[in-house]
């Protein structure tokens, strides 16, 4: 069965965040250069291929053109050290929390919420209203249950990152998983060079995280986890993985219906994801690939 990974809103989304994102100064002819390719490769991808495997090719097209390849790299530095000034107050909540791994769950998915790949603004202020509420934040019950039951079953775990900043949070939430399953083998994959504010081996480095756990990349740029193009390191670690945590929209995208035991975390940022599961925005979600996948 082929799955339908593109929708109308993800097209729209796509237009509102990348038709327009070319370097200041340029003459009108590359403009409309760069437009029109933007615009021919929107039209021309396969229904069965996902938004970011789409703005990977849009960054190609970008620094073919003009010799840009990351244009997030300031916004990512300074993501990392603010979610940073989060990490101790909250690595003490965590250990005083009476369910650790529930609350560390509910800061994992607002830290979800830096993603300048689903929203033009990151707004610091918002940011701060989602951490002062992570404790309150609802988590799929039954998820939550069969993921423990899973926990106690597993051996080897797999952490798929998503984006700058909250891979702080990424860090606590596996800090708490090596302190409740001291047994279980973790290794955490990120991608494998620059896209978006996507996270790479700089930043798990910058924030630590490389410290405390095997860390690689996927070997590639698209941002989420697209196995046609997985490393073969990365590929064998999933695929041996008994549990696997997928952090972001975009890993959603790229892996459902994958069939592997998935669960994926992330808030609803876009009004694709809110249609799909039926919530208002920044609702966190916990689903499981085998349980949960829908088209």
């Amino acid at each position: 069965m082929e799955i339908k990974r593109l929708h109308s809103e993800c097209i729209n989304c796509l237009l509102n965040l990348h038709l327009n994102s070319y370097p200041k100064g340029i003459d009108e002819t590359q403009k409309l250069d760069f437009m029109q390719r933007v615009l021919k490769t929107i039209a021309e991808t396969p229904k069965t291929i996902s938004a970011p495997v789409i703005v990977r090719e849009i960054s190609e097209i970008r620094r073919e053109m003009f010799g840009v390849t990351d244009l997030y790299a300031d916004i990512k530095q300074h993501f990392n050290e603010v979610m940073r000034s989060y990490e101790e107050p909250v690595r003490q909540k965590l250990l005083a929390a009476e369910d650790p791994l529930k609350l560390a769950i509910q800061y994992a998915m607002v830290g979800n919420y830096i993603d300048f790949g689903a929203m033009k603004d990151v707004d610091e202020t918002y940011l701060t209203e989602l951490f002062d509420s992570a404790g309150s934040r609802e988590v799929n019950e039954e998820r939550y249950r069969d993921l423990k039951r899973d926990l106690d079953q597993a051996r080897k775990l797999v952490y798929l990152t998503d984006n700058c900043g909250e891979i702080v949070m990424d860090k606590l939430l596996i800090q708490t998983l090596q302190r409740l399953y001291p047994e279980l083998d973790i290794t955490v994959i990120v991608r494998g060079s620059e896209i978006l504010n996507d996270a790479t081996m700089d930043d798990a480095r910058q924030v630590g995280l490389t410290e405390i756990v095997r860390v690689m990349g996927n070997g590639n740029n698209v941002a989420g986890t697209y196995e046609p193009e997985l490393s073969a390191e990365a590929a064998a670690e999933i695929a041996s993985a008994h549990v696997l945590l997928a952090k972001g929209q975009g890993n959603y995208e790229t892996l459902m219906g994958c069939g592997l035991n998935v669960y994926y975390m992330f808030l609803c940022k876009c009004d694709m994801f809110a249609n799909l599961f039926a919530v208002p925005r920044f609702t966190g979600m916990l689903l499981n690939d085998r349980k949960d996948f829908k088209l």
